[in-house]
């Protein structure tokens, strides 16, 4: 199989990224910072050939998608199963509102517990990586040897770089995952390996606003 290349964008900043305020499968769309920097990357990617854009179905992916899908003359195509990690009880809640309502449930998700599920509905690290590993092998495989771009989330760039350079689940995140950067990687003969990260020399402000966990 040919190498496919991924260029992977966190959507762009929403007010609960400012707040710290924890959205998964929520759909809550960009502010104007977000699509400031919608517009940034679609500004940066121009000069790019991609065969397709990916998304998540969820706004603020889809909006910035949209903005460079206008650059690039392409259609975004939206998938489910690119949105966030669904965080249960915890969605609609800050960080620290999390920690102070569900003590117990909050120690195993800081630890990155990889079986550890969230009340009310919510994904294992374990469950989500599957979904994700999955979704992104399926674009490759149906783009082989060409670059695609794919608009999603912090969790899911999170894994990403996880299955690129094979770093555990439970390792702690040393790394960046800005809102609008880019991050490239790459699928070839059933492995992912990491081009470049965290690329943002396109924007003139990013939050990196995902904690460890």
């Amino acid at each position: 199989m040919d190498a496919t290349t991924l260029c992977l964008v966190r959507h762009g900043e929403t007010a609960w990224n400012a707040e710290r305020r924890i959205q998964g499968h929520l759909d809550i769309g960009l502010n104007d910072t977000g699509r400031a920097q919608a517009r940034a990357t679609a500004t940066g990617l121009a000069g790019e050939r991609f065969a397709a854009i990916y998304c998540s179905d969820l706004g603020r992916a889809r909006d910035t998608a949209s903005a460079a899908a206008e650059r690039l003359t392409l259609q975004p195509v939206p998938m489910p199963s690119l949105r966030e990690r669904h965080y249960g009880a915890f969605q609609g809640l800050t960080y620290e509102e999390a920690r102070a309502r569900f003590p117990d449930q909050y120690l195993r998700f800081a630890a990155r517990d990889p079986a550890f599920a969230f009340s009310e509905g919510g994904e294992s690290l374990e469950t989500f990586r599957t979904r994700i590993a999955a979704a992104l092998e399926a674009i490759a495989r149906r783009h082989a040897g060409t670059r695609v771009l794919v608009v999603t989330h912090g969790g899911v760039l999170d894994i990403a770089f996880r299955l690129a350079t094979g770093r555990s689940l439970d390792a702690p995140r040393d790394f960046e995952i800005p809102n609008a950067a880019l991050n490239w990687i790459a699928f070839e003969d059933g492995r992912w390996r990491l081009l470049d990260w965290a690329d943002r020399r396109h924007l003139a402000a990013t939050r990196d606003d995902l904690p460890d966990a």
